[in-house]
């Protein structure tokens, strides 16, 4: 079985020993490369629709993992009972979807140790939501797959930590700034060049919409100026930490 970069960078974030559910198992691979590579003890491989989880199923037949993976209909989370895992993983989906799909089961969500997430779009969004309810992101990856940039969070549950640690895990990692929650701390402060890329990338882009714009003064063009302005502010600001 090969696992694609982004697949294996989101597996390598779970915490070796935890048990996972995989939510949007798909074909199960990231389920089995967790068993396979001995990252995990156990999986609940969960999907909202019939056909991926039949495949899934195949594919740990195949590699005799039924007694360490098992597959589950579900909803998001519905069907995963509180205390039942330590990790939630959820990767290939957008940040509006993964947000609606741990708001909705919150009470089980507080009773895992983490959340490994890989949002497709929306990503300060999801920065936003895990910091609203009490995670924190302890690592981010990012990575270009197929040209195109994904970044994976790695959150702890802060409900878990010692409160001899709490501050000062705060102090290293709580999302204070703007950039923070837009473009990750994490990565900001370790000078992640990938991360460097994406935002003079981003920069340039904008530019370039700002001088495409200033050649009209509608209301409904000025407002758009406005929002661009700000990102590019912002993006200004995260660069600032490679001078």
């Amino acid at each position: 079985m090969i696992i694609s970069n982004r697949l294996s960078k989101v597996a390598n974030l779970v915490t070796i020993g935890n048990r996972v559910a995989d939510i949007g198992c798909d074909h199960a691979y990231t389920s089995i490369y967790l068993i396979k590579n001995k990252i995990s003890s156990k999986i609940i491989a969960m999907d909202i629709n019939q056909g991926p989880l039949d495949r899934a199923l195949e594919n740990i037949k195949k590699y005799q993992y039924n007694k360490y993976i098992e597959t589950r209909l579900s909803n998001g989370l519905d069907k995963l009972k509180k205390d039942e895992v330590d990790t939630i993983l959820i990767s290939g989906m957008g940040g509006n979807l993964i947000v609606d799909i741990l708001d909705k089961n919150l009470d089980t969500v507080y009773k895992v140790k983490e959340l490994i997430l890989q949002p497709q779009s929306d990503i300060y969004k999801v920065r936003e939501y895990i910091k609203r309810i009490g995670f924190m992101i302890i690592d981010e990856d990012i990575l270009i797959d197929e040209d195109k940039y994904y970044n994976i969070i790695k959150t702890t549950n802060k409900r878990y930590i010692n409160d001899d640690n709490i501050k000062d895990l705060e102090s290293k990692y709580d999302l204070i700034e703007t950039e923070h929650i837009y473009y990750s701390r994490v990565l900001l402060e370790r000078r992640n060049e990938v991360l460097k890329e994406f935002l003079e990338n981003q920069y340039n882009k904008k530019e370039r919409i700002i001088t495409n714009l200033l050649k009209n003064s509608s209301k409904a063009v000025n407002k758009r100026k406005e929002t661009i302005i700000e990102e590019i502010k912002i993006i200004r600001q995260a660069l600032k930490y490679y001078n």
